[in-house]
């Protein structure tokens, strides 16, 4: 997983607990992130699963975006609708290039009339925020949180631990965000996350955030997780991964995320790339992002080639691996329209080797959000 040389990587404010604990740091999107702990990436997983973890998100992008009319103008720039959104709420959104591919993946919370607050991927943040500044020069004005760091508390006794802390957090709906304080820390909530179970994303101020891991590391269902878990479980829940699974080349529709554009936003357009990606959605994409499930127990990695019955060349992996939850092998990709239906036999070869496979429905594991 590295991806730069150690000397040009930057940290988070976390660096040090993680070496205290075992993280072993590798490079990712430009910083020195732990890729497990001594726990294991299996295990990690599995207590996510199970318990709860903490994951250090930090690298990620969080800013605030303000102005009169900052609902209609980040419209312009994400076919979300985001005027339908109350103070609170979050909506998960894609920004879109002219030729309808997908720049980054975004959350989005209507905090006022006249603010947002964003995060965006680790990778795509320095370009990120130059576009959205740049497009809306003059109508909302960016502000970058570089002062905040951001971690996220995930699975099933989630909300048991932090209402501990953070007694509201406890009955706060799926998709909204609040501040509050933890102890005399000022944070904000988000209830999301992205590992298909319930849980939150929490903004804390970099020179608190030590201490309010380490207290949540203290409740005994909590462990630290690592960058091989959250993959392996974002991965069973059949979510995306930028870069991977989605990219300036692939629309929304093609993404299989035609769910993100709001039917006012499909009536009117107004986005970038409009014409091409309603156009996607009207008459159908070339190509669709598909759960695949491989029929061997050989795991089919990122970039293997998929083919039909007949040996023929009809798409690719995007994402694969192991799911421990799910026991077996795990993987998602594009495939050419027609053979997108769930059930469709495939071929792929891994290694040289021709393996059996099928088209799945995505999530390989149950989405177990918050419901009220």
């Amino acid at each position: 997983m590295v991806d730069q040389s150690p000397e040009t990587l930057k940290t988070t404010p976390l660096e040090a607990l993680h070496l205290a604990r075992g993280g072993k740091m590798v490079g990712f999107a430009g910083y020195r992130m732990p890729v497990n702990y001594p726990l294991g990436v299996l295990k990690e997983h599995l207590h996510t699963r199970t318990a709860a973890g903490v994951f250090d998100v930090s690298h990620m992008g969080q800013a605030t975006l303000a102005g009169e009319d900052v609902i209609a103008a980040m419209e312009s720039l994400v076919p979300g609708d985001l005027a339908s959104l109350t103070p609170g709420q979050i909506r998960y959104s894609v920004l879109t290039n002219d030729d309808g591919g997908i720049i980054d993946d975004l959350m989005i919370t209507k905090v006022s009339d006249g603010v947002l607050y964003l995060v965006v991927n680790a990778a795509c943040k320095d370009r990120d925020f130059a576009h959205i500044g740049a497009r809306l020069a003059g109508r909302a004005v960016l502000t970058r949180h570089e002062d905040a760091a951001l971690i996220a508390l995930q699975g099933p006794k989630a909300a048991a631990v932090l209402a501990r802390f953070i007694p509201a957090a406890e009955s706060m709906p799926f998709m909204t965000s609040a501040t509050d304080k933890f102890g005399d820390v000022p944070v904000r909530l988000s209830r999301s996350g992205y590992t298909g179970e319930d849980g939150y994303e929490i903004s804390v101020p970099n020179a608190q955030v030590v201490a309010v891991t380490e207290k949540l590391l203290s409740a005994p269902e909590v462990e630290l997780i690592g960058l091989g878990a959250r993959d392996s479980l974002r991965l069973e829940a059949g979510l995306c991964l930028y870069g991977s699974d989605i990219d300036t080349v692939t629309t929304p529709i093609e993404g299989a995320l035609a769910w993100v554009i709001g039917k006012r936003r499909r009536e009117e357009g107004g986005f970038p790339g409009a014409a091409k990606i309603l156009g996607h959605l009207k008459d159908g994409a070339p190509r669709r992002r598909v759960g695949v499930k491989p029929l061997s127990r050989a795991p089919a990695r990122a970039h293997t080639e998929i083919q039909n019955a007949d040996g023929k060349k009809i798409g690719e992996i995007t994402s694969g691996g192991f799911g421990p939850s799910y026991n077996g092998p795990v993987a998602m990709g594009y495939v050419e329209t027609a053979y997108a239906k769930p059930g469709t036999p495939l071929q792929l070869i891994v290694r040289g080797q021709s393996q059996p496979a099928e088209v799945c429905t995505l999530p390989f594991v149950p989405h177990r959000y918050f419901k009220a």
